[in-house]
C-alpha cells in the first residue's frame, strides 16, 4: 500500500514530525479497528488533530507493521480500514458465514450488470439477462451489495440500483475504476460474458435453489 495525498507537504523539523507520527499511530490503529466503514485520510486527520501528511506517514507505518500478519490495512472505497489478510480468508469465511451464503450465477450476472451500468433499473437488468430478475435483485439488496439509487425520470418512475461500499470491499476493489473495462463498438449489444469478464468473485458460485431460480417473464 502506498499512501498518497494531494496537499503539499509543509516543511517541519524532522524530530517534531517523527514525534507527531509516533503519537498518532496507536489512535489510528484503534480507529481502523472500530470503524464500520473505511476512513479517509482527511477524516482521520480531523479525529486525531494531526496533519494529513502525518496521518499518511502513520498509515504507511501501520501497513508495514501488519503486512505479514492475519490483519492488514486495506485501502478501499476512498478510505482505509483493517481487513483480514488474503491468506486467512478461507478460514475466516468458514467461521463468519452461515451455510449457503455463496452467490448464484444469476445473482453474479445481475450484480455485474449493476456494477458496470449503474444506476440501472430492474427492467434494464431483465432486458439484458432475458429473464425475470425479481429474486436476484432482492438477494443482492438483502446482502447489501446493491442499494436503491432513486427513481428514473421516465414513465412509471422505476427504481434504479447502484453498487455499495460493501460490494467494493467484498470484491477487493478500491473504487469502481478497478472494474474491468468494457470495449464496445457503438451500437454493439452488451453481452453477459463481457459484463462478467475479469470480475473477481468473493465466494464460490452455486446453482440457484428452486425458490431462487429465475423464471421467464409471463407473456402479455
Amino acid at each position: 500500500m502506498s499512501v498518497q495525498i494531494d496537499e503539499p507537504i509543509v516543511t517541519a523539523p524532522e524530530s517534531d514530525f517523527e514525534t507527531n507520527v509516533s503519537d498518532i499511530i496507536v489512535p489510528i490503529e484503534a480507529l481502523l479497528f472500530v470503524a464500520s466503514e473505511p476512513l479517509s485520510i482527511k477524516a482521520i486527520a480531523k479525529l486525531t488533530h494531526a496533519s494529513e501528511v502525518a496521518v499518511a506517514a502513520a498509515l504507511q507505518r501501520i501497513n508495514d507493521t501488519y503486512a505479514e500478519r492475519g490483519v492488514i490495512v486495506r485501502e478501499i472505497g476512498g478510505g482505509y480500514r483493517f481487513a483480514t489478510a488474503p491468506q486467512a480468508r478461507d478460514v475466516v469465511e468458514i467461521y463468519l458465514l452461515p451455510p449457503k451464503t455463496s452467490l448464484s450465477s444469476p445473482a453474479l450476472e445481475a450484480l455485474a450488470i449493476v456494477a458496470h451500468m449503474q444506476p440501472v433499473t430492474k427492467g434494464e437488468i431483465e432486458s439484458i439477462r432475458g429473464v425475470n430478475s425479481d429474486s436476484v435483485v432482492s438477494t443482492l439488496l438483502d446482502r447489501g451489495l446493491i442499494a436503491e439509487a432513486g427513481r428514473k425520470d421516465v414513465i412509471g418512475r422505476p427504481m434504479q440500483y447502484k453498487s455499495t461500499a460493501l460490494f467494493l470491499e467484498s470484491f477487493g476493489l478500491r473504487s469502481l475504476d478497478d472494474l474491468p473495462q468494457l470495449e464496445l463498438e457503438p451500437g454493439q449489444p452488451l453481452e453477459l460474458g463481457l459484463l462478467t469478464a475479469g470480475m473477481p468473485q468473493p465466494l464460490e458460485t452455486e446453482q440457484p435453489s428452486a425458490d431462487e431460480a429465475d423464471s421467464q417473464p409471463p407473456e402479455a
